[in-house]
């Protein structure tokens, strides 16, 4: 089984876990496309099978439309009951980065409004401890030099993503050479920076279940 076959997998997975007729938290990446393939589907036998979504970046966000669903601004809705996105790295407590769609931000702030957040991801992505994949930190510009230098002081390295401009209209730092095996403290203290929008560790907005696509179905795990 591919990975891409894989995600397709996870994509099917999670409208188990949407109930008809709500509201649902939608993130970005590839494996979140399939989702969004998958609830189109289903919108073709059962058109209130949700009534809207709120998403995390332009890019669902027309994909959604495209479908025909409404997309709701963040600060109209008060809470969801599940929020469905992807990971670059979940570990076996359910902390993940994320980013590397540049989207961390607003994806934080859906998973914030979230009671249950369903990390999808193909098997590639469960680690022990994170920080195999480079860790992005969405950073106003003018702090950029001054963020790579305290990461560089860690011993990590670090450097602005090349023609990446978020949503928000900032940088992407990406930091390679970390172990991150107290993913919630480090996410503390990075967010407490000047110039940091937010850092792509998702501890205190950690997932509640990962479907997990692997070559004989999927794995649930649940945190």
């Amino acid at each position: 089984m591919t990975q891409d076959e894989m995600k397709t997998l996870v994509g099917q997975a999670a409208l188990d876990y949407v109930t008809s007729g709500s509201v649902v938290g939608v993130g970005t990446g590839s494996t979140v496309d399939k989702f969004i393939d998958a609830l189109g589907a289903a919108l073709k036998t059962d058109p209130q099978r949700v009534v809207g979504a709120v998403s995390s970046s332009v890019r669902s966000t027309e994909r959604l439309l495209a479908l025909g669903v409404k997309v709701l601004p963040a600060e109209s809705v008060s809470s969801l009951a599940v929020y469905i996105d992807g990971a670059d790295e979940i570990n076996r407590q359910g902390d993940m980065i994320k980013g590397g769609g540049a989207a961390l931000t607003r994806e934080k702030i859906v998973a914030d409004l979230a009671e249950r957040f369903v990390c999808i991801a193909d098997e590639t992505k469960l680690v022990d401890t994170l920080g195999r994949f480079p860790l992005p930190v969405e950073v106003i510009p003018m702090a950029a030099a001054q963020v790579m230098r305290r990461f560089v002081a860690m011993g990590a390295q670090a450097k602005v993503r090349e023609g990446v401009t978020t949503d928000n209209g900032n940088l992407i730092v990406d930091v390679t050479g970390l172990a991150i095996p107290n993913p919630a403290q480090m996410e503390s203290d990075v967010n407490q920076w000047p110039g940091v929008v937010t850092v792509g560790i998702f501890a205190r907005n950690r997932a509640s279940v990962c479907l997990l696509g692997t070559p004989n179905g999927v794995r649930t795990l649940t945190f």
